[in-house]
């Protein structure tokens, strides 16, 4: 039998199915003081928390018998992931639960900007009747353009189009056939941008996307244009969004989320052309319903030894096979990083090939880890146990291959991914008291150490190319500490991968894409 703890308040029909389960123990005590939850946990198999509990490492030192820590909610501020994982607990979170609950939150702000809801509600509790003041617009024939169709944006489109909305969506991993299946126009993001009369963000915040929408981007979009934000704060530059709409070039804005909450007294909020929620995208019965069915089910799984696919941190693995993986891991995940900063366009397959004495091993967890790696570039909360299934959910196919032949290393990995666009790879090995060393770079052999900031450039080899890239990067204030150069044949093609200090404004990277033998220049970050 297993003793279920759950400590904060969750609905019956949320945890129904465990305590429907012939083989669990449902036991519900909220509230509890710290000294109160350290002894309750001695005996639990499983914790189920909202955001109330905080999980600290001195809870989880305590839990004698816990597989699960499941979070009915996404965010896992209130676990201590980090203890959880040194002692083999997996902790498991909700993503799904809330998206019809944001989808349709999406399209309520959506007509509300439209039509002016909040607005007049204002006006009207105010004592005044001025219908000429709230002018509104329809939806019927405009275009909504969809900056990322995962889940949220996928449910988004099919109520734009039921308002008879043309949609317009961008996102790297959305195919020809999925866009098709959805009834949208696929595009590129500059497409999508300017295409759209009403523009709403559903990309996760990641280091590419912080301020995807900025005063460039808005030069692109039409005049009057609408933009929604009820993704995550930090997506659209606010400050460049407070000078669109008072420009005139944006005739309004709605946004559940801000880059810093709760915002305060902010500049936005002084424009009549903006509408504001406090972060509401999930706050609905259903959501909360649904997250706790969505954990449930994880629990179970879990607690019977069955798959389960939202765990925000590493499963636990053989101690014995954990040491010798563990030298690994690093060059495992930089392999995937690089290559996927390195290419252009989205992963649709991604092969991984292992040789020399690491191809004696079980794998499986270092292909988890380039995984992670490689889709990190494009999505957010990537870890190594969801990558597979995020791979597999994007349509990724990943191919994992052994060979005993390594070159002349003792061991070799190479990832190589391929896209719509082209095919990288990189490949990498360790060295004794060296550690990690990517050896070549597509078919150019090399000897990098995969850290820091890199400058990866590809042009042909001529006197003199490396030394104006040198002259050009001096005269910016960029300290070069390695470089290494790649070449199959003389006066060829070539690369060059140069280790600075810090990162190079964007000029700089466009001053150095001029010179005549450089074919492309490409910053990325290990």
């Amino acid at each position: 039998m297993y003793k279920v703890l759950i400590t904060d308040p969750l609905s019956d029909q949320g945890i129904e199915k465990l305590l429907q389960a012939e083989d669990v123990e449902v036991v519900r005590k909220t509230g509890l003081t710290p000294d109160e939850l350290l002894l309750e946990i001695e005996s639990a198999d499983a914790l189920m928390v909202r955001s109330q509990t905080q999980v600290t490492s001195e809870v989880i030192e305590k839990a004698h018998r816990l597989k699960v820590i499941a979070r009915a909610g996404v965010g896992v501020d209130n676990i201590d992931i980090a203890a959880a994982t040194n002692k083999g607990i997996i902790v498991v979170n909700a993503p799904d639960g809330n998206t019809i609950s944001t989808a349709e939150h999406t399209f309520a702000m959506l007509i509300s900007l439209s039509r002016n809801i909040p607005q007049a509600y204002c006006s009207v509790i105010a004592g005044k009747w001025r219908r000429k003041d709230f002018v509104g617009v329809e939806l019927n024939k405009k275009t909504l353009s969809i900056i990322g169709l995962g889940r949220i944006g996928a449910e988004l489109a099919k109520r734009a189009k039921a308002f008879r909305m043309q949609v317009v969506a961008y996102d790297p991993y959305l195919s020809d056939e999925r866009a098709e299946k959805l009834g949208v126009r696929k595009a590129s993001l500059e497409e999508a941008i300017a295409a759209g009369d009403y523009i709403s963000v559903h990309t996760p915040l990641t280091k590419e996307t912080r301020h995807l929408i900025h005063r460039e981007t808005f030069s692109l979009m039409k005049d009057g244009v609408r933009i929604l934000n009820c993704a995550r704060g930090g997506i659209i530059d606010e400050e460049a969004l407070y000078e669109a709409i008072q420009s005139g070039k944006v005739a309004g804005a709605a946004l559940d989320v801000f880059e810093t909450e709760p915002p305060g007294n902010h500049p936005l909020f002084s424009l009549p052309q903006v509408i504001a929620t406090p972060h509401l995208g999930a706050s609905t019965i259903e959501a909360q319903e649904n997250v706790a069915i969505d954990v449930s089910e994880e629990v179970l799984h879990i607690l019977r030894g069955e798959p389960f696919k939202n765990a925000v941190n590493l499963p636990s693995i053989p101690a014995e096979l954990q040491q010798k993986l563990q030298p690994y891991q690093v060059l495992a995940e930089k392999l995937g990083q690089f290559v996927a900063q390195a290419g252009k366009g989205a992963p649709q397959q991604i092969t991984v090939t292992y040789a020399g004495e690491i191809a004696e091993l079980d794998v499986a967890p270092l292909t988890r880890t380039i995984l992670k790696g490689t889709l990190s570039h494009h999505l957010a909360d990537v870890n190594d146990v969801n990558a597979p299934h995020l791979a597999k959910q994007r349509g990724v196919r990943v191919v994992e291959q052994k060979t005993s032949s390594s070159h002349g290393f003792t061991q070799l990995v190479k990832v190589e991914v391929q896209t719509s666009r082209e095919t990288r790879s990189a490949t990498g090995t360790l060295l004794n008291g060296f550690g990690p060393r990517i050896t070549k770079i597509d078919d150019y052999p090399v000897d990098v150490t995969p850290e820091g900031h890199l400058l990866f450039i590809q042009h042909r080899d001529q006197p003199g190319a490396i030394g104006r890239v040198g002259t050009v990067l001096g005269n910016r204030g960029v300290n070069i500490a390695t470089m290494q150069v790649g070449r199959q044949t003389i006066g060829g093609q070539a690369i060059m991968i140069l280790r600075i200090d810090k990162s190079v404004d964007p000029d700089v990277i466009e001053t150095l894409k001029q010179m005549d033998e450089i074919q492309s220049v490409i910053e990325i970050d290990l």
